[in-house]
């Protein structure tokens, strides 16, 4: 069985800082039932990564945001992760139908630390191997036309443009009414911001694939719409965690706020 990728352990750890900090943005206390010896040896390299890891830790608590306002709505709303690594929403979000997807390796590891029995919620999981298999063979028990939200964090950055376009064929044919949640990089943030980020992510196996100028036109382009975007950067100086004026971010650095963003897609 091949290794858990190490970034899983990366964005995990960052969440379990958040939590043991003194003033949590996020507040994942099952964050450190994952981090093993080997995940705290992989997170150690970004401990002091402060603006990526802070852009972390917000990235996922508006996503979080974003799932407690549609659960109040839906309380029986489904929500399928795909690529859910070492996600515990389902154990800390009242409501919800969760399905996760993950390679079986992150499946199996997550069900030793965390077994689905103990969440409030209904909770699948189901391993995948993205290399080999069908996408649309794990989500098909699950398709219909009942509304849908979908949930990709943190995996779109190492898809290229036709892996992307692949991927978003798929959900429309299983979920013809589906809200996407994502978060997307423009290259010139990439080139200007994610390069010392990149290295480690590197160093570690894993690489950066951010060829679209604008990727939120990829979206567009087939078959969404877009229902929200919420930079990063803006909700990170909101929250106290990146000193930055607002009006900076808004002027000389909109490349910076507006780069790296949570976008709500829906299908047209």
């Amino acid at each position: 069985m091949k290794p858990i990728s190490k970034t899983a352990f990366y964005c995990c750890g960052v969440r379990m800082q958040d939590a043991e900090s003194a003033n949590p943005v996020c507040g994942d206390v099952y964050a450190k039932n994952f981090m093993s010896e080997d995940g705290l040896r992989v997170f150690e390299a970004f401990k002091d990564e402060t603006s990526p890891n802070a852009s972390n830790v917000v990235r996922h608590r508006i996503i979080d945001d974003f799932l407690r306002a549609a659960l109040l709505e839906n309380s029986d709303l489904r929500i399928v992760t795909v690529g859910a690594g070492f996600d515990s929403r389902p154990y800390r979000l009242a409501g919800g139908v969760w399905i996760e997807l993950d390679e079986p390796q992150v499946i199996e590891y997550k069900n030793e630390r965390l077994p689905v029995e103990e969440s409030a919620n209904p909770l699948h999981r189901i391993p995948m191997d993205f290399a080999t298999d069908s996408l649309e063979e794990k989500l098909a028990p699950f398709a219909g036309t009942d509304p849908v939200v979908i949930v990709i964090e943190g995996v779109f950055v190492y898809l290229d443009e036709n892996e992307i376009i692949d991927v978003l064929s798929k959900l429309r044919r299983l979920f013809p009414r589906h809200k996407l949640i994502c978060d997307l990089m423009s290259r010139a943030f990439f080139e200007k911001y994610g390069r010392t980020l990149h290295e480690k992510i590197n160093d570690i196996g894993t690489v950066f694939r951010v060829d679209a100028v604008e990727p939120e036109e990829i979206f567009l382009a087939h078959g969404y719409r877009r229902r929200h975007r919420i930079s990063i950067i803006e909700r990170a100086s909101e929250l106290g965690l990146i000193r930055i004026p607002k009006i900076v971010l808004k002027t000389v650095l909109r490349t910076l706020a507006n780069g790296l963003a949570i976008y709500v897609f829906e299908t047209n």
